[in-house]
């Protein structure tokens, strides 16, 4: 794969070809609590799970939801904030993309969404994670550990500009 650049990113809608690519997604550990493996394309082409496709060109790189998906069971949810989460294609972790891929898809849900305020929910080890979305105004307001597993979570949210 050719370097992406940052301004070619742009958000689409999930095609069944795009879902079924990204049930195959598998990280390394510890990211691997990431997984996209087993996931069921129909679910993920579900609209009321929000998931949209992310593209460098035409290359399908990485995927943004925004609204359940973006929650992890063990915390207690309300609706102050739009949940947004999402991942990159495995073989592009770690290059540095992820504030740009995030950064178009808090463009697109503020589009589209018009959310007074954006959540995300972060592994607490993943600390690449944490420090891009702190670097986007994301501001740390609770932690739990999750239901399935006891893994430590973080909650931040960021406001939007009335």
């Amino acid at each position: 794969m050719t370097p992406i650049d940052p301004a070619s990113l742009r958000i689409a809608p999930l095609t069944r070809a795009h879902a079924e690519d990204m049930a195959t997604w598998s990280y390394d550990p510890p990211y691997d609590v990431y997984d996209m493996t087993g996931a069921e394309p129909d679910e993920l082409l579900d609209p009321a799970a929000g998931f949209h496709a992310v593209f460098a060109g035409d290359e399908l790189v990485g995927f943004r939801s925004f609204g359940p998906d973006g929650r992890v069971p063990g915390w207690d949810y309300d609706d102050t904030a739009l949940d947004t989460g999402g991942g990159l294609r495995p073989s592009l972790t770690g290059q540095g993309l992820g504030r740009a891929v995030i950064s178009a898809g808090l463009e697109f849900g503020r589009a589209r969404f018009a959310p007074s305020a954006f959540r995300v929910t972060v592994a607490t080890f993943n600390l690449r994670a944490l420090r891009t979305v702190e670097s986007l105004g994301f501001e740390r307001v609770a932690s739990f550990e999750a239901a399935r597993d006891g893994r430590p979570f973080g909650v931040l949210v960021r406001r939007e500009a009335d």
